[in-house]
């Protein structure tokens, strides 16, 4: 094997498997090739490799696939035994001012900020698809629950908002974390740099990097970037399991608020009548794993000494598998939210159940009477404990222990009424962020520029990193 020639001898094929990455390796080849590319143009415009070298093995990395390589520890390994396998010894100048270690931290950078850019691409297509559902929704009654009970009458616009704010934080997470990914290692070398003149500026560029990870030690050996992206992903794992925790309860014969599409859902082996949400309840068991991958790569970094360790190859495969489960659920999400069907009067007929309303009647106690709210709240605390919607002789039966009589207070019929509509509990709420409908209609506004602004941001981020991949093509070309 290429590496071992020179200091060490055969390799078992029990110690090759169990030392090689190249299984996970596949994430990353792509990301190689576009390395290997960018350190050759620099080492060529440095005066460090022949215009005639640096072209021969550019040549073989347009040639090359995947299923070309040969064995090896890492397909890094694996690509430069190809080069030199085709177009000689000079393929081995490829490698001249780097290390494994400088190469796969950036390689694995290259990769991953591929990922996040589309994963946030496909968080604001579920964000759009729950606000827009959210929009045709802002006068439909729902009910509002704390500790899974009935509590307060909302919308389900309000309701609908309330996810889509929650994924916009996660969406802010990434960009937060991209802004720490987006950093080149290339140049560091084994861990302190090179005596080369290389020029590390020159391939961050090429590469379309925000700026240099500086110390060449920490470049090599840090793994933050993978904790902070899997951390946001653990993050937005659960979120997007509190919503499919919603979808499956509200999908029951108990609850049935919803109907999710045939499309995601299954039925049973046995049972023919049945249409279960398997689909919802996947996403809120991957975000068990996405977690578990986070709790895994942490252990992993923990207690490592500066700089490289071996130990970092198992970081990465929980980061791979992650994002396949972040990304795929994202997407299942969105489709369940695009399909699902709202049963509006089931929704809106359970709105004021289990006495919802009480808080409003307390509310409007303290608004008719200007009794304290702690009075109000007893009184209706008493009423709800007989399980019935009072009117106005229990009111005043329930007040009696505390001296007051509602009725005699200019608390009448009609306020009664009032305080017992949902839809008027409803109205009244328009504080910012309230549920009110004309309130959620300036939330919607709101978030509709909120939207263009982060497609805006993505869009730039994706731009400048195609823009330079493309120049980097061309130059190599």
């Amino acid at each position: 094997m290429l590496l071992r020639e020179g200091r060490l001898g055969e390799i078992s094929d029990d110690v090759l498997e169990f030392i090689s990455s190249r299984e996970a390796d596949h994430r990353i080849f792509e990301a190689d090739l576009l390395v290997d590319r960018a350190h050759l143009i620099m080492l060529r415009e440095a005066g460090l490799i022949s215009e005639e070298d640096a072209s021969s093995i550019i040549q073989a990395l347009d040639d090359i696939d995947e299923n070309d390589l040969g064995p090896g520890e890492d397909v890094h390994e694996a690509i430069e035994a190809y080069l030199i396998a085709q177009v000689g010894e000079v393929g081995g100048r490829m490698h001249m001012g780097r290390s494994r270690n400088d190469e796969v931290a950036t390689c694995i950078r290259l990769a991953l900020r591929g990922e996040i850019l589309d994963l946030m691409e496909e968080v604001l297509s579920l964000i759009e698809t729950i606000w827009r559902r959210g929009a045709e929704n802002r006068e439909t009654l729902s009910p509002g629950f704390t500790h899974t009970q009935h509590a307060q009458p909302t919308t389900l616009a309000h309701h609908l908002i309330a996810h889509g704010d929650a994924l916009a934080r996660d969406l802010e997470r990434l960009v937060d974390a991209y802004a720490r990914l987006n950093k080149s290692p290339l140049g560091s070398a084994a861990f302190a740099s090179t005596g080369f003149p290389i020029d590390r500026r020159r391939t961050c560029e090429l590469l379309g990097f925000d700026g240099l990870i500086e110390n060449s030690m920490d470049a090599v050996s840090t793994r933050d970037f993978i904790l902070e992206a899997l951390s946001a992903l653990s993050i937005q794992m659960v979120t997007l399991s509190r919503l499919a925790e919603e979808l499956i309860l509200w999908s029951t014969t108990e609850f049935a608020y919803i109907e999710i599409d045939d499309l995601f859902a299954s039925t049973s082996s046995i049972m023919p009548q049945k249409k279960n949400p398997d689909t919802a309840e996947l996403v809120r068991a991957k975000a068990g794993s996405v977690l578990g991958s986070l709790a895994a790569a942490l252990a992993i970094c923990k207690a490592l000494p500066l700089s490289y360790n071996r130990d970092l190859q198992e970081v990465t495969p929980h980061l791979w598998r992650a994002l396949s489960w972040t990304r795929g659920s994202t997407r299942i999400m969105d489709g369940c939210m695009e399909s699902v069907r709202f049963d509006v009067d089931r929704l809106e007929k359970s709105a004021g159940a289990g006495f919802s309303t009480a808080t409003e009647l307390a509310d409007s106690l303290v608004r008719s009477t200007g009794i304290p709210f702690r009075k109000a709240h007893r009184i209706v605390g008493a009423l709800a404990a007989t399980g019935d919607l009072p009117g106005i002789e229990d009111l005043d039966r329930a007040g009696e222990p505390l001296g007051i009589r509602p009725s005699e207070m200019g608390f009448g019929e009609r306020e009664l009424e009032e305080a017992l509509d949902p839809r008027r509990n409803v109205e009244r709420r328009d504080q910012p962020g309230g549920p009110a409908p004309a309130e959620t209609s300036r939330m919607l506004l709101v978030r509709e520029e909120q939207l263009l602004q982060y497609r805006s941001r993505v869009g730039e981020m994706r731009e400048k990193v195609e823009r330079a991949l493309l120049q980097l093509r061309g130059i190599s070309s």
